[in-house]
């Protein structure tokens, strides 16, 4: 029995003397496999990609700009085709989950089912919009991040770094989704906006890198083929379905799957560097039981996890804790604490932004009765002393007030403030800030003391 690959390389060589100092491979299509086969028999083979970024021969203009963003420039060897079949693909399952959102209860998702006119519903949503929605909690905390997650991963698989693969998320969750398909069923959502492409930055790079792991164990899960497959469908359902897509047509429909190409440099005896070509492979060959009883053949090189990338999800950072809200008197409500938690991006030790959202019950000055109280904001610190464990910053944002979540009761307002970071170890921080909460339709200032853990994923603040 014969196992058989034919590679061609298409490679640009300098050569002094007649010897080959550098030879680098200029994109990922200019590695093919020609031909898989076994006995003489041919089998489709998947295309391989270039879907590492800590693996690409070119990364160091990224330290010099850290933040600037390659999604449109791919110069990297990022695979740019890949990524245009993938987010074809998402487009279109898009559409397929739409439908099947609008079989679930109303209660669950908000989604308006009336027969109004399609594009009058989803003008009338966008421009009244972006709101704070009031969708179950599993939809908005967990469907969304995964989602986002997935549009992530299509991204990174496809060798952009993670940052590249944020905004790509951010502009495919935001555009795609909340002011497209979603659109015309409900208003935009303020908190989707923001959670789906942050959380689901969190969510896709650790997917991201268990792949890898389940492909270097040989693609198996508790040593179960069947138990692999399973997880990695679940980790990335976009890619798993492009393959079975491929395999079904016996042809590359679309481009998806894991083939890896790692280029390094290898020191010669004469004191310069060559650039050697690693590939990483993974492959399913054959649909089932054969003549000759063979199911399946893989031949896997092991996946090292390595991240030398400037931006990293451990940026990420979510705080939880408790306010004290004092509003004004325009609201006719008493003074109260409120639970509030915040999910922010920490640019750098000077610099972060954050959606932070307050909810309490307070009373009435009147009757005495209780009524609902919410404040959520988005804002910008700027630290000071940012090298060292105390930092002093100073905030400024907007958001809005509700009453008794009555959208005819809701207040738009902009805030300053002042605060206090002390920085308890890479991942844990804890913050006291003292905000008020200026409203033009009240004249009046709600004002807001704000005691917080915060947790950064990652390396954290370390990184």
């Amino acid at each position: 029995m014969s196992l058989s690959f034919r590679l061609k390389l298409n490679v640009k060589s300098l050569a002094v003397a007649g010897t080959v100092l550098v030879s680098t491979v200029l994109n990922a299509e200019d590695i093919t496999l020609d031909d898989i086969a076994i006995d003489g028999q041919r089998y489709y083979r998947p295309t391989i990609t270039n879907s590492s970024w800590e693996e690409l021969a070119s990364q160091g203009a990224q330290y010099e700009s850290p933040y600037k963003v390659s999604l449109f420039n791919p110069q990297h060897g990022e695979d740019s085709a890949r990524l245009w079949s993938q987010t074809k693909s998402v487009a279109a399952y898009g559409v397929g989950v739409a439908g099947a959102m609008t079989l679930l209860p109303t209660s669950i998702t908000n989604w308006d089912k009336s027969d109004d006119r399609l594009m009058q519903k989803w003008w009338d949503n966008v421009r009244s919009g972006p709101v704070w929605d009031r969708d179950d909690f599993a939809i908005n905390y967990i469907g969304h991040p995964y989602f986002g997650g997935v549009y992530y991963q299509a991204a990174r698989k496809s060798g952009y770094r993670q940052w590249d693969a944020f905004i790509y998320s951010f502009m495919m969750s935001t555009f795609y989704w909340e002011y497209g398909v979603e659109a015309f069923a409900e208003t935009p959502s303020i908190q989707d906006i923001v959670v789906t492409p942050v959380l689901g930055w969190v969510y896709g790079e650790w997917a991201y890198n268990k792949e890898q792991q389940i492909l270097a164990r040989g693609g198996t899960v508790w040593g179960s083929e069947g138990m692999g497959s399973t997880a990695r469908f679940f980790l990335d359902p976009i890619d798993s379905i492009g393959r079975g897509v491929n395999q079904l047509f016996g042809q590359d429909i679309v481009i998806a799957g894991t083939g890896y190409i790692g280029i390094s440099e290898q020191e010669l005896d004469n004191g310069l560097t060559d650039k050697q070509v690693k590939l990483q492979l993974s492959y399913s060959i054959g649909g089932g039981r054969t003549e000759s009883n063979i199911s399946r053949y893989s031949y896997l090189h092991s996946y090292h996890e390595q991240t030398g990338d400037p931006v990293s999800y451990s940026i990420v950072g979510i705080s939880a804790g408790t306010s004290m809200l004092q509003p004004s008197s325009a609201w006719g409500l008493e003074s109260g604490w409120a639970p509030t938690l915040s999910l922010g991006l920490y640019f750098t030790p000077s610099l972060s932004t954050r959606l932070s959202y307050a909810r309490a019950d307070l009373k009435q000055h009147h009757s005495q009765h209780s009524v609902t109280f919410e404040q959520y904001s988005l804002d910008t610190q700027y630290y000071f002393n940012a090298e060292q464990s105390m930092r002093p910053y100073l905030t400024a944002g907007f958001g809005e007030s509700m009453r008794d979540k009555d959208l005819s009761q809701k207040a738009f307002q902009i805030n300053l403030g002042a605060g206090l970071h002390y920085q308890l170890a890479a991942n844990w921080a804890l913050q006291l800030d003292w905000q008020q909460h200026y409203s033009a339709k009240h004249k009046q200032s709600d004002r807001q003391l704000n005691a917080q853990f915060v947790y950064r994923f990652g390396q954290g603040a370390s990184n």
